[in-house]
């Protein structure tokens, strides 16, 4: 905390120092926008792949579906939700890359979790209320703060100044007793200085799923300095979540309904009774959990300090400082715990020694995670803009655990602490990236990076084991293009850039080798042909991801649901992403994208416990496989919207997304997969104009309109043992036709 305190009277001394320069005659007012987030986003000039999502789009879709639902139409994306109605607990893959390789920026300042560099948002509910704009780089992209971007980076902005007062009302309502109400306000520019903005909101859903119950909430609150040159922001915004835990999944023979498999699965699993009983008599919204409070429940808050300058007409300066701190538990029943892996001694009555009980733990975390973000742009001329960029940052996390019940206390008190360890991890980059124009129609791009990593682990993990260990990491991160305007409608591009990753807290914690993980390595390749006439525009991209030492998942998880991953010594991911928007008539309007890739590993060695015939053993048997697929990596990713407007204020959309199969792990077992879907979905929106009010809203969405019943995420294990190979396969059932109902008043 000192060192946060340090860096923020830093960024006061330069905010106190930077008002001094500016002339007090400047005319021209500081955009957001251009200075805080645009040394880390692309733009025209730019030759990387990139899509950006505007605020009128992001309204049309914000119904209370988590974010990544609001970018599941950009090329080669996919979604996930663990309750299956798209509330709670949701992710996203961008060309088969999994969150923790997707770089999530808000305001330029990093958001992935340092430690799992997972993006949970589920500790931002109801966010895209806020937004603005939100721009999607696939591939390595341009260097951005935070973890390494592995296969896309997200670049978020918040909403900007509102010059005029403003009050919103967002309501909605649908399935699985699913509910939005967000409240926003905004004062306006006050004395042509000054203009503040907030936000309330709160999700609930049921969920799809058995008990898959969400309670979400937040708020954002904003006030801001415009200046006539300067700008000084202060952001803070917090989530709330509460939800029951679905992480499980549903076991195959559930999903198939085989009666005589889930009996096999019972038998060989040792799952009681009750458990039995739940499994058999449930559908494929089957949840392993019973327990009323196995949930999770956590508190994230945000607070941004944000200041943009304009130094000369030659020079702008962007430095912002950050603080997150994010507090909370998950609690789970757990029966026939041995007291010892407690730290609780054993009961003895009588001649009877007790050695195990049934408990209630909980499992905390307490981090904070802070730092600083600059840039500094340089732009003398139209024909040449350089940048020079950067972050310092820290995370300081406790991970602990406490027994607030037992059956057999023991030596225990209430909440008695049975594990603690803390991770100490240091992050710093500096960028210099530059356009230069040699002409009206050539422009050369290059981008330098240096990013270094250390990271502490000192303590016991939950399984009792000590995990004390400590690594540093050093990358150097070099990205260069072209870009070639062809004609005023039409344009080309291609860049190679090199982007390395270090393995995250799991790899470590969870690793059942003896090798230390590897960092990770890629080289990028993308081309790119862009055509824009007033009757519709076309983009292809042509990709190749080029890796050494991928961490790739397991088609495991640990236990708490995080997936296990090892490295491969070589693999890639090759394909072409073409996007088409069409006016076919006056009213009506064609968005559509389509993704063919491979994704492969060029020889993969399958590690599985063997048990031996007598279950007395515990061996590892080794399996080899020649040129397999990435897991959750489909060859075919397409989506796309057919847009009427029949009469003024009636918008008619029909979306569509078919995801090909994804096997569960890297071997390419047919037996292991998630099988293709298609799903489509139907919103209608009408809205009204009056001297009143701004506008009143009314939205109508239908979503999976044919009542598929798919799965988009699952994983496997297996072993060996009497004489036999087992593999259990989980699933992440979706929802099937639902709807939500939405009232948006602007005034």
């Amino acid at each position: 905390m000192k060192k946060y305190l340090f860096a923020v009277a830093m960024l006061c001394s330069t905010i106190a120092y930077a008002q001094k320069a500016i002339a007090p005659d400047s005319i021209k007012t500081v955009d957001l926008k251009e200075i805080v987030v645009s040394s880390t986003r692309a733009t025209t000039k730019t030759p990387m792949t990139f899509n950006e999502i505007k605020q009128e789009e992001i309204e049309e879709n914000n119904t209370g579906k988590d974010l990544p639902y609001l970018l599941e139409m950009t090329p080669s994306a996919v979604t996930t939700s663990d309750a299956g109605a798209g509330v709670g607990y949701t992710g996203i893959r961008i060309r088969g890359s999994d969150p923790a390789r997707v770089n999530v920026t808000l305001n330029g300042i990093p958001y992935n979790d340092p430690e799992s560099q997972q993006v949970f948002w589920v500790n931002l509910p109801d966010f895209a209320s806020s937004v603005s704009s939100i721009q999607v780089q696939r591939g390595l992209g341009t260097s951005t703060n935070g973890a390494g971007a592995f296969g896309a980076s997200v670049n978020i902005e918040t909403k900007g100044l509102n010059r005029n007062s403003y009050a919103t009302l967002d309501n909605s309502i649908g399935s699985f007793n699913t509910r939005k109400h967000t409240a926003m306000f905004g004062t306006g520019l006050i004395a042509d200085k000054f203009a503040f903005d907030g936000r309330l909101s709160q999700i609930t859903s049921d969920g799809y799923v058995d008990r898959a119950t969400t309670d979400l909430k937040s708020y954002f609150l904003s006030g801001g300095y415009y200046g006539q040159k300067s700008l000084v922001k202060f952001n803070i915004f917090s989530g709330h979540e509460t939800t029951y835990q679905a992480w499980y999944g549903v076991p195959e023979s559930r999903m198939d309904h085989d009666v005589d498999e889930m009996n096999a699965y019972v038998a060989r699993n040792f799952i009681g009774s009750a458990d039995s009983l739940n499994l058999l008599n449930s559908g494929r919204t089957y949840n392993q959990y019973t327990y009323d409070n196995e949930i999770d429940d956590y508190d994230q808050t945000h607070y941004q300090l944000i200041s943009a300058f304009d130094l000369s007409e030659t020079i702008t300066l962007n430095v912002s400082a950050f603080l997150i701190h994010g507090e909370g538990y998950f609690e789970q029943y757990k029966t026939d715990r041995d007291l010892a892996d407690y730290g609780l001694n054993d009961i003895t009555i009588g001649t009877e020694t007790i050695t195990s009980t049934d408990l209630i733990q909980r499992r905390w975390l307490n981090n904070n995670f802070y730092g600083t973000t600059f840039s500094l742009d340089y732009l003398p001329n139209n024909g040449f803009k350089f940048t020079l960029g950067g972050a310092w940052n820290q995370y300081n996390g406790d991970h602990f655990g406490k027994v607030i019940w037992a059956q057999y206390a023991s030596n225990g008190t209430i909440r008695h602490p049975y594990y603690f360890n803390n991770s100490l991890k240091k992050d710093f980059n500096i960028f210099g990236k530059a356009i230069y124009n040699l002409s009206d129609q050539l422009s050369l791009f290059g981008d330098l990076q240096y990013r270094t990593v250390d990271y502490t682990m000192e303590g016991d993990d939950n399984d009792a084991q000590t995990i004390d260990q400590s690594h540093n990491y050093n990358f150097f991160n070099p990205k260069f293009g072209v870009k070639l305007q062809l004609n005023d409608q039409s344009s080309a591009y291609a860049s190679v850039a090199i982007g390395s990753k270090e393995p995250v807290r799991n790899d470590f914690t969870d690793n059942v080798s003896t090798a230390t993980p590897k960092a990770e390595k890629m080289t990028d390749l993308e081309i790119g042909y862009n055509r824009k006439t007033t009757k519709y525009t076309f983009n292809a991209n042509l990709f190749w991801m080029d890796y050494k030492d991928q961490l790739v998942v397991t088609g495991e998880l640990n236990d708490v649901g995080s997936s296990l991953r090892t490295n491969v010594d070589k693999s890639y991911r090759a394909g072409i992403e073409l996007q088409l928007g069409y006016q076919l008539a006056d009213k009506l309007k064609l968005n559509t994208n389509v993704s063919f890739s491979q994704n492969k590993i060029d020889g993969y060695n399958e590690t599985i416990y063997n048990y031996g015939i007598g279950w007395d053993e515990y061996n590892a048997d080794v399996i080899s496989y020649g040129k397999t697929d990435i897991a959750f990596s489909p060859n075919v990713v397409a989506g796309g919207n057919l847009e009427y407007s029949p009469i003024n204020g009636l918008n008619l959309r029909w979306i569509h997304k078919y995801v090909g199969e994804q096997f569960l792990d890297n071997t390419s077992t047919d037996s292991r997969k998630l099988d293709a879907y298609y799903v489509s979905d139907a919103i209608a929106t009408y809205t009204l104009t009056g001297n009143s009010f701004k506008s009143i809203s009314l939205k109508f969405a239908v979503y999976n309109l044919f009542n598929q019943m798919y799965s988009a995420n699952g994983y496997t294990w297996g072993y060996r043992g009497g004489g036999e190979e087992i593999r259990e396969n989980f699933y992440y059932p979706q929802a099937g036709t639902n709807f939500m109902i939405g009232l948006n008043i602007k005034l």
